[in-house]
This record gives C-alpha cells, structure tokens and sequence, in this order.
C-alpha cells in the first residue's frame, strides 16, 4: 500500500483515482503505451524487457526478452497487432504480442536509439537516435526508407503527424524540427529551449505540437500560424514525457520532480497534482479513448489511473465559460489568430481580454474550419440563438468536408507511393531482360566458329 498519495486540485472537476498498478519490471519503467483495441498495457524498462499487462482482472502479464541493453521507447501498431521498440542496443523491433513473443530485428541506426512511433496508417516507423539522425522505416517490407539528418546532437524523440504528412523531431541541440515527408526537408526549426528538448508530440487533430524541456518548461506551437501559443512551468525539474487527451483539452506531463501534472489547455492552467512515484516520472500516456491513463518512472513501477476529470463534455464547458462574469479568453490552442504566449506558471496570474468584433469572429470561425480545426470557436453566446445555430450547422458541414479532403488525400499519397514502387520495378524488370538478352548475344558470338567483323 502506497502511503503518500494525495492529489492537489486546482479546479472543481472530478479527481482522477488510481485504478491500479503493476510490479514487474526489475528497473526503471522508461515507455508505456495502451493497446488501441484492446485491454493492454505495455511498457519497457532499464531491465532491457518488454512487459504486456492485461488489464483484465487476474489477467496474466507476459514479458519479452530480445534487446541486449536498456529499452528506451514503445508503441502499439494503430491495429493492436504489432508492438514496435527502440534500445540503447543500436536497434529497433518488432513483436507479435503472443505467447511466443517473436520479434524482427531492424538495424540502421549506429548509436541508442531514443524513441519509435508508427504512422497512423500503422505502415511506417519513425526513429530518433544519439546518432542524430531521425529515420523512416517500412513496416511491411520491414526495411529503413530514408534518414534525416539536420539535428547537431542527439536527437531525443520523433512522432508522425496524424496525417502522416510531418514529422516533429526534438534533441540535444536545443531544437524542435518539423520535416515534410514528401520533400525530406527540414520546413521549420523552433529554438526557444535553454537546454535538451525531451519530448515532441502532435494533438490529435495535427494543427498543434508540444514540445518538453530539460529545463521544466512545455510549450504548444500552432503549426498554422507557427507561433508560440501556450507556455508551461509547472514542474521544477525536467520533464520527460507528456500526452495529449483525445479531445485535445488536457495534457499530462511527467517530470523528475516525481510528479505527474494535468493541464487544462482550454483554460490554460494546472488543474492537478499527482504524488506518488518515488522518483523521476519517466513516461506518461493516455489511452486512445482517454478514460485511463498510465505513469511510469524510476521505482519500476507503472500505475494506471482513470481519467474522471473529462467527464463533463467540451460544449458543457463553453457553456459554463460564457456564463461568467469575466469569462477568460477563448482557448488558446483553437484560436486561428493566437495572442502573445502566455507564461503559466503554478500560481494562476491575470490574463488580458481582447474584444473582437461579431463580424470578425464570424470570420474566424470559418476560415479555422477551412483548415481543419477541430472544436468550435464558441464566443457568439451573447448573440441570437438563430444566429449560433446556423453557424454550428455550417461548422458541423464544413468539419465534415475538411475530414472527407483528409481522406482522399491520404488516399491519393498512397496510390502515388504504390504508382513509383510500380513504375521501380518495371524499370529494374527492363533492365534485367536487357541484361539477359545482351548475355545471351554475348554467348551466341562466343560459340559461332566464324569470325566477328566489324565495319
């Protein structure tokens, strides 16, 4: 039993509890990540192993055994099949989570590898190692594509964009990196870190990354506008790893102050507290559905905790914001046109209002619609009732729209990647034909008795 629980909150939602935890591992817990489709947990440790926790009540755990040094990062194929890891090993595998545990060995990298992630279309791996490359790797053909290799130190982290288009890459060198898949190139480079950036990651609806740092401070960036639109120092030491909720609404973060901290992002504030781990919280992560989520740090131990304070649905929280005497700004991360970053800090300081016209948020809201966002810029409360529900229904419309474009577009990408594979293998299939016909006149002229002229 664990007698240093207490949980600090700062606002009147409903407190997350521990569900339960799990002791296992011999060392420090150094990744976790929840199964998309099932009731599992996995997680990785210093003790160089791979555990599968059941979630299921007296459920059997398994442990895998196959990396030669400690495991670094883990992840579950967006199908629930696969689970990739990284290793300070120099390598990077693939399990079948069954009772054999078998695994594929990929090897590229000629240091520790960080961190692994797949693609949200589960057909790719990205990588990030000390050996300050970020690389790309076929699932399926189980081979490296292509490497990236801008960063000037160890590269600490690497995650796909939803849409698979970007990838966000962090390191040693003080730099945050976004990448263009298609061109390979480095399209932009944040460099606001005192120290190591720690961890990189995108919100569920890819307009947004965070980015943690060695020198306690997380920062969320708008991709569309790239600017800086909400910055955190709530932990007093480095943090390690954090997670974005489903809804984009609230983050977690896990530092080697031994806490775990839960932001509000709408408010943009610290909500919560958690005590517990007896040393640096290593890992955090929510489930994909974002009732449960889990920690895991230098005890060893992985602790599963549920959720509760998300139960009051996004529309029920706009609502209670507009009925208030001096409501705070509109959210920062869903705002088309963000104001300057905002340092937040634990004690909640005053925040400034900008009043906008009706006609220019009418305007805003649909040209952030256009680009794909994802929640409602709900400001128009204090105007008619027929008015709000027009612009909900054209928002709904043009949400819908923007998902169907996203689709085909990813659809399109992939049918080009399979037209040059194609257009590859003809092009080799030639050659080799040429080849054969040209060894076989070769051979021909080789056995004719009669002598070769040539004019």
């Amino acid at each position: 039993m664990f007698c240093c629980w207490y949980i600090t909150a700062r606002e009147a939602f409903e407190d997350p509890t521990l569900e339960r935890h799990f002791k296992g591992h011999k060392d420090a817990v150094t990744c976790a990540d929840f199964n998309p489709n099932r009731k599992q947990l996995a997680s990785v440790s210093v003790d160089k192993s791979l555990m599968i926790w059941n979630l299921a009540p007296k459920a059997r755990a398994f442990r895998y055994v196959g990396h030669q040094d400690v495991v670094t990062g883990v992840q579950f194929s967006p199908s629930g099949n696969l689970v990739a890891t990284s290793s300070k090993d120099r390598t990077v595998r693939l399990w079948t989570p069954s009772m054999k545990g078998e695994s594929t060995v990929f090897k590229a990298h000629t240091a520790t590898v960080r961190s692994v992630a797949f693609s949200h279309d589960g057909q790719r791996l990205v990588t990030a190692s000390d050996d300050k490359s970020v690389k790309v790797w076929s699932v399926h053909r189980q081979c490296f594509i292509y490497s990236l290799n801008q960063h000037t130190n160890w590269v600490r982290c690497a995650r796909f964009s939803p849409d698979g288009r970007l990838i966000a890459s962090c390191g040693d060198d003080r730099t945050v990196r976004l990448w263009d898949t298609s061109t390979k190139h480095c399209i932009n480079c944040f460099t606001d870190y005192r120290e190591s950036a720690t961890f990189v990651g995108f919100n569920s609806s890819g307009t947004c990354i965070a980015s943690s740092g060695a020198d306690s401070t997380l920062k969320i960036w708008d991709l569309r506008t790239n600017k800086l639109i909400q910055h955190y120092q709530v932990h007093s030491a480095g943090i390690n790893s954090f997670s974005f909720h489903p809804s984009n609404n609230y983050l977690i973060s896990g530092s080697s102050d031994s806490t775990v901290k839960i932001l509000d992002l709408l408010e943009g504030r610290l909500i919560y507290t958690l005590h517990g781990h007896k040393g640096a919280v290593i890992t955090v992560a929510f489930s994909r559905a974002g009732d449960l989520f889990a920690s895991g740090g230098a005890d060893g131990q992985v602790l599963m905790w549920r959720t509760n304070f998300d139960t009051k649905s996004y529309q029920d929280i706009l609502r209670q914001h507009s009925r208030r005497s001096s409501p705070d700004p509109p959210p920062h991360v869903t705002d088309i046109h963000p104001r300057g970053p905002h340092l937040h800090r634990p004690q909640p300081t005053a925040i400034q209002v900008c009043s906008v016209s009706p006609n220019v948020i009418y305007k805003y809201v649909l040209l952030s619609y256009s680009r794909g966002q994802t929640h409602p810029l709900e400001v128009l409360s204090g105007h008619p009732s027929s008015l709000d529900s027009t612009l909900r229904h054209i928002v709904q419309q043009l949400d819908i729209l923007t998902q169907t474009v996203s689709v085909l577009e990813e659809r399109l990408t992939l049918t080009e990647d399979k037209l040059k594979e194609c257009l590859l293998n003809q092009s080799q299939l030639l050659k080799d034909v040429l080849s054969s016909e040209e060894r076989q006149r070769t051979e021909s002229e080789e056995t004719d008795g009669s002598p070769v002229h040539f004019t």
